[in-house]
C-alpha cells in the first residue's frame, strides 16, 4: 500500500471492532484512563517514554495526538472495554516500511485488566485490519528482552520468534536488548 493511502486512511482513522473492545481514535476526554496506566512505572518499563508526570502531561500528549491523527501519520488506536467504557490502552502500528509492505506493531494494557485476554485480542485485530485491509505482506513487534510477558503474547498470535539484536536500542539512558518476533501474510492466513 502506498504512503499516501495510509496517511489518507488514518487522517479519519477507522474504529475497529471486536466481541469485547473497541478500537477508536485516542480523544483528550482519554486522559483520566490514559492517566491511570501512564503514570506507573511499571506499566513504561519496557517501553521507550517515562511516565507521565501528571494528568495536564497526558491531556497535552492526546491533544498533540489529534493534530497526528490529522495529518494522517499516527497509526495508533486507544482500547475501550465494552464492558466498562474504559479506555485500556493502545494498540496499533508504530511504523509502516511502504516499500515491503511491511509494519511493526506496538501495545500497551492497563495492569488492572492483564490476564483477561485482552492485549491478545486487541492485537489480533491489529494484525488482521494490516493483512485483510492493508494487504501487509509482513507485520513484525520488537520487545526488549526482559519483557516475557510481552514476548508470549506475540506467540499466541502466531508470531515467530526471528532473534535479538545485543544492546541495539538505548533507552532512558541505558542500552538495551531488543528482541524481534514477524508474522507473515500466509501465516497469519492459516
Amino acid at each position: 500500500m502506498k504512503k499516501s493511502a495510509i496517511y489518507q486512511l488514518f487522517s479519519h482513522i477507522p474504529t475497529l471492532e471486536t466481541e469485547r473492545l473497541t478500537l477508536r481514535g485516542m480523544r483528550v476526554s482519554d486522559a483520566e484512563d490514559m492517566y491511570a496506566y501512564a503514570q506507573h512505572e511499571p506499566v513504561t518499563r519496557y517501553l521507550t517514554w517515562t511516565p507521565h508526570p501528571n494528568i495536564k502531561h497526558t491531556k497535552e500528549y492526546l491533544t498533540y495526538i489529534g493534530q497526528r491523527y490529522r495529518t494522517g501519520d499516527f497509526f495508533d488506536w486507544a482500547v475501550i472495554c465494552k464492558e466498562d467504557g474504559r479506555m485500556i490502552g493502545t494498540c496499533g502500528f508504530t511504523s509502516f516500511d511502504f516499500v515491503s509492505d511491511s509494519a511493526e506493531i506496538g501495545y500497551v494494557l492497563n495492569p488492572e485488566y492483564h490476564g483477561r485476554g485482552l492485549a491478545t485480542e486487541a492485537v489480533r485485530e491489529v494484525l488482521r485490519f494490516g493483512f485483510e485491509d492493508l494487504s501487509l505482506h509482513r507485520i513484525e513487534a520488537k520487545f526488549m528482552k526482559e519483557n516475557t510477558r510481552s514476548q508470549m503474547l506475540m506467540e499466541r498470535v502466531g508470531m515467530q520468534f526471528e532473534g535479538y539484536a545485543r544492546e541495539a536500542m538505548k533507552v532512558k539512558g541505558q542500552y538495551r536488548t531488543i528482541g524481534r518476533y514477524g508474522i507473515l501474510r500466509h501465516e497469519w492466513i492459516k
